[in-house]
């Protein structure tokens, strides 16, 4: 899948492009987000966390079976920061999936630049890179 969607109810604004094993999208900081009140009130930039969940919805675009049980992060891997995201400016990822372990726990490398206009400085540089896991969520509840 090639070409620019929306993706409700995420963090993910635009899919960019989809095929096979890798994906890559956008999240938009508009400034208007409950977690940039207190992070910080007169600095407001995205937390780090944030940052990996916009990783993680993503990736979720290249595994299978949603409904069923939905996937959730496992572990994180030299998961490394760079430039800050602040209101008005746009995150792009891109993720590649990996292996898929014997217990079903599938491993994604991904990374994300900034994107702030053309010509603007700091657009396309790095904000975050690294490598993370993910599986499905169990309910152990249920025996």
């Amino acid at each position: 899948m090639s070409g620019g969607h929306n993706v409700p109810n995420t963090m993910i604004k635009t899919i960019l492009e989809q095929d096979g094993d890798r994906i890559r999208a956008t999240c938009d900081l508009s400034g208007d987000e409950d977690f940039l009140k207190d992070h910080f009130p007169t600095f407001p930039i995205m937390p780090g966390v944030m940052m990996l969940e916009v990783l993680v919805q993503a990736a979720r675009h290249l595994l299978p079976d949603q409904d069923e049980a939905p996937w959730v992060l496992e572990g994180v891997k030299a998961m490394k920061y760079g430039q800050m995201v602040r209101p008005g400016e746009t995150l792009e990822v891109e993720i590649i999936r990996g292996k898929t372990s014997e217990e079903g726990s599938v491993t994604f490398k991904g990374g994300g630049v900034l994107r702030r206009g053309a010509g603007i400085r700091g657009d396309g540089e790095t904000v975050l890179s690294g490598r993370f896991t993910m599986r499905k969520r169990c309910d152990r509840s249920r025996g």
